[in-house]
């Protein structure tokens, strides 16, 4: 019984935490760059950068299967549960906390709603993200309808959380045959959603209304479930020299693109989309997953990514409000806020670095000796 509650971790895929960090910079440079395209990703700059979260649901797809598959005869449920409550939830809180220190900052006319929030109110919804539970539309409190309004980005971690519930009860059970039928049609949902859909993209999730929520879940359903697919069929590149090089500039690469088609033929950008979430970013992580870091510096250079990936990613963005804010009020051009970009890229690396060191590990540590080592003791 102890056995299945303690398990230890096993080494991580150094390549994979490298380019998970190398996307979690991409996704801050592109909302930087957002907050001047007034939300018009045909003249977006780093056009596909929101593209970045189906890498990271590709990533953790394949990174559970490593992890977990073989585990499942010595660990129960509630400890699976247990140990992704400990990685994922300490950096979900302090991105609330986060989003509700900077909230009032943030007063500006592309947020109008900001400065007629009440303080209880305020408290209430950083409370309430603190337990990832997505709010209704009558809470939006910034007026992008985003059902984790202080911070944004949490509504991937919502999913991610439905996709480690669906595979702890479900999809672990899958034959891989079973799980190829269900990743073909993950697949051709993702296909039929980009090409039909209105602006040709995988823009959105971070709704709770019935368009936005099947949006998310057709988003999450292939990359997470394509990348545990990945690892049970062992489909890795054989070792590539510089894998993390090419795999890095291959994921910037994608996510910088401009927009295709124009307004005439939406659906030309909707079939690059599917064409990269289907085929490419399943080849990025194979080559990141064959690849070997040879040298000192490569190898500190990736787990210094990897380390900080989920901090910046569910950090970055209150401090991104605040820019836009700026934007917004002083109807700044991209040249006015170049260095003010610099600033808060630096802040965002800074801060979550911070997090990690100070707050996220020891916590995780301290809740990794509390609720699963003193058990297996």
């Amino acid at each position: 019984m102890a056995q299945s509650v303690y398990l230890a971790s096993k080494p991580h895929y150094e390549i994979l935490d490298g380019l998970r960090g190398v996307a979690a910079l991409m996704v801050i440079v592109f909302h930087l760059f957002e907050a001047h395209a007034g939300g018009n990703h045909l003249v977006q700059i780093i056009n596909h950068g929101y593209l970045a979260v189906d890498f990271f649901f590709m990533l953790s797809g394949f990174v559970i299967g490593y992890a977990y598959d073989d585990r499942w005869d010595r660990m129960s449920i509630g400890a699976f549960f247990k140990r992704r409550l400990i990685r994922l939830h300490p950096m979900v809180i302090m991105g609330s906390l986060v989003g509700g220190a900077l909230f009032y900052f943030q007063a500006a006319p592309c947020f109008p709603q900001i400065a007629d929030t009440p303080v209880v109110e305020l408290i209430a919804i950083m409370l309430l993200g603190c337990t990832l539970l997505p709010l209704p539309l009558k809470w939006d409190v910034r007026g992008w309808t985003e059902m984790h309004p202080l911070n944004g980005p949490a509504w991937s971690l919502y999913y991610e959380y439905i996709a480690n519930i669906l595979y702890a009860l479900v999809v672990r059970r899958f034959s891989k045959m079973l799980l190829w039928i269900f990743v073909v049609l993950a697949a051709c949902a993702t296909t039929y959603h980009l090409l039909t859909a209105p602006m040709g993209d995988m823009v959105g999730g971070w709704a709770l209304n019935l368009e936005q929520q099947k949006n998310g879940f057709i988003r999450l359903l292939y990359p997470f479930f394509g990348g545990l697919l990945l690892y049970r069929m062992g489909w890795i590149m054989p070792r590539m020299r510089h894998a993390f090089l090419y795999s890095s500039l291959l994921i910037v690469v994608v996510l910088s693109l401009p927009r295709f088609g124009g307004e005439e033929h939406f659906w030309v950008n909707g079939l690059y989309e599917a064409f990269c979430i289907i085929f490419i970013f399943p080849l990025i992580v194979s080559i990141g997953a064959g690849g070997r870091l040879t040298g000192r510096y490569s190898s500190r250079v990736c787990k210094f990514l990897g380390d900080i990936s989920y901090p910046i990613y569910i950090t970055h963005y209150p401090i991104v409000y605040v820019y836009t804010a700026w934007v917004s009020r002083n109807n700044a051009s991209m040249a006015d806020g170049a260095p003010y970009m610099v600033l808060v890229f630096a802040a965002a690396v800074a801060l979550a670095y911070a997090c990690l060191r100070l707050y996220d590990l020891p916590l995780r540590n301290w809740l990794t000796a509390r609720f699963l080592k003193r058990k297996a003791a």
